[in-house]
């Protein structure tokens, strides 16, 4: 595995390792790291900037610290794993693949993500989010763990606003504030908690090697659309 310093060795040198294992090092607030990958394994020491990851197309990307603004923005396939916490509008249109956020996440995570046939985006965070999370969800799965935060809210205020296909599934018993009366909020059963939430829950305890058990442990709610009140009729036909 080669082993960059990004202040001495600069981010052209990095896209030049092609396919293969590459750690950077000396990360601070540096734009675009991962943009597009499509192979190959980056692991990223320090605190990227904006854009990371952003248009990701099967690449993985590891980050050890925290990620800013606009991470994973319109992704299309591959992992991003923060072993911290990241920005504003993680995840924007993201189309697929996998972001595992350890810690937390600001405002509009998630808006817009979605999912066509196979593909489907995953977003799983351990800590807690800002306002907005999964606005306009139009597919995918968006996972809330509130690691830390239990007994408490695990999401700001409107969660979920305009959503019209995918679920957002938190794990709390406590209905997200001014949840608007468009949405469906639904307890999670046992068959939907193993059959869906493990195997996601488990490969993101995996990423970050913490107990999957613990990540499980406790009630799920799902928020999804209310199919006679939403706005899908005016994007597809159903």
């Amino acid at each position: 595995m080669k082993v960059l310093d990004i202040r001495k060795d600069g981010l052209e040198d990095i896209g030049k390792q092609g396919i293969g294992e590459v750690t950077i090092t000396g990360c601070l607030g540096e734009r675009y790291i991962g943009c597009g990958m499509k192979d190959g394994v980056l692991h990223v020491v320090g605190t990227p900037g904006n854009a990371l990851a952003s248009y990701l197309d099967g690449g993985t990307v590891y980050v050890d610290g925290n990620a800013q603004d606009a991470a994973a923005d319109t992704m299309n396939a591959g992992l991003l794993a923060v072993k911290g916490s990241a920005g504003d509008a993680l995840a924007y249109g993201m189309r697929g693949g996998r972001v595992y956020i350890l810690g937390d996440a600001g405002y509009r995570a998630g808006v817009h993500m979605k999912a066509y046939e196979e593909k489907k985006s995953i977003l799983v965070i351990g800590g807690r989010s800002g306002s907005f999370l999964g606005e306009y969800l139009a597919g995918g799965i968006i996972i809330v763990l509130g690691l830390g935060y239990e007994g408490r809210n695990i999401t700001g205020y409107f969660c979920g606003n305009g959503m019209y296909a995918g679920t957002i599934y938190l794990r709390t018993d406590k209905t997200p504030p001014n949840l608007s009366d468009k949405l469906i909020r639904r307890s999670v059963d046992k068959k939907e908690k193993e059959d869906i939430l493990r195997p996601i829950i488990s490969d993101f305890a995996s990423a970050f090697s913490i107990p999957a058990e613990k990540c499980l442990e406790g009630s799920f709610i799902a928020i999804e659309a209310d199919k006679s009140k939403s706005y899908s009729q005016l994007y597809a036909a159903v």
